[in-house]
């Protein structure tokens, strides 16, 4: 669209006429109606280059011992939450607890559960440490292949 149209397509929106009849009077479609006014329209907002994309939730496995020893312990609102808004799936003779959560968030999870691998005259039992492992994986194979 040229930019005298754009004007005058800007100066038509703010008077009330639709994108549509806009789209019909200039013979164009309407997602070139809406470029032009992009800045006018209600629910845009005006965001900074620079600024982080929101991070999304994402939903891993958590194995059961990794879950059961998290919720015996001390935990953050934001943790507790994702546990208590797990998933439980049945897995053989134990279960996985599927998790959605920011990675900000697995990650203080991870770092909470470290006690599981023993360490300070504390006995590690094998199958925790596996557990502990394996869901440190998880969190790991997150942040290699990115959001």
């Amino acid at each position: 669209m040229a930019a005298t149209k754009t004007g005058d397509v800007r100066a038509a929106y703010l008077e009330g006429r639709s994108i549509a009849a806009l789209a019909r009077d200039h013979r164009v479609s309407r997602g070139t109606i809406r470029t032009a006014v992009a800045d006018l329209l209600p629910d845009h907002t005006a965001t900074e280059d620079d600024a982080p994309a929101p991070e999304l939730p994402v939903a891993l496995d958590m194995p059961g011992k990794v879950a059961d020893y998290l919720r015996a312990t001390e935990l953050e609102p934001a943790e507790r939450a994702a546990l208590d808004q797990g998933t439980t799936v049945r897995r053989g003779q134990g279960y996985t607890l599927r998790v959605t959560a920011v990675l900000a968030v697995h990650h203080q999870l991870l770092a909470r559960c470290q006690p599981l691998d023993g360490g300070q005259g504390v006995p590690a039992v094998p199958a925790q440490r596996k557990a502990r492992r394996e869901y440190e994986n998880r969190v790991g194979a997150l942040i290699s292949t990115g959001p």
